[in-house]
C-alpha cells in the first residue's frame, strides 16, 4: 500500500522509515514523501489514477497548509484516505480537518503504534 507523507520538515522521512522498517521490508507499505502541499499534489497528479492509497499530512506548512491540501485531495481524489497531524491539538484544526474529510487527526509527537494500526486496518480490508 502506497502511503504519501507530507511534511515540510525533512527529518520526518528518516523517522518514518525507521518506525516502518519492518512493514517496508515485508513490502506491506511503500512510503513516499513530499515536503510541501504543492509537491504532494504534483505527485498525486503524476499517475492517473493516483497510486497513493493513504496520505498523512502535517497541518502547519509554509505555502499551502495541510488543511488546504486535504480539501484539494478530497475534491480531486475522494477515494484517498487522509489523516492530519498537528503539533497543536486545538479543536478548531481538528473540527476543520474532520469536516473536510480527514479520516483521523494525530497530534505530535506521533503515536506510531496508533498510526500503524490505522494503516494495517486499511491493508486488511
Amino acid at each position: 500500500m502506497k502511503v504519501l507523507v507530507v511534511d515540510d520538515e525533512k527529518d520526518v522521512e528518516m523517522l518514518f522509515r525507521q518506525k516502518f522498517r519492518k512493514e517496508i521490508r515485508e513490502k506491506l507499505v511503500d512510503l513516499v514523501f513530499a515536503f510541501s502541499g504543492k509537491e504532494a499534489l504534483e505527485m498525486l497528479d503524476s499517475t492517473n489514477p493516483p497510486d497513493v492509497v493513504y496520505l498523512f499530512s502535517d497541518i502547519n506548512m509554509p505555502g499551502m497548509s495541510g488543511l488546504e491540501l486535504l480539501e484539494k485531495v478530497k475534491s480531486r481524489y475522494p477515494a484517498i484516505k487522509v489523516s492530519m497531524i498537528s503539533a497543536y491539538g486545538d479543536s478548531e484544526n481538528l473540527n476543520r480537518a474532520i469536516s473536510s474529510g480527514a479520516k483521523e487527526f494525530f497530534t505530535k509527537p506521533i503515536d506510531f503504534e496508533s498510526l500503524k494500526s490505522e494503516i494495517m486496518d486499511m491493508i486488511n480490508r
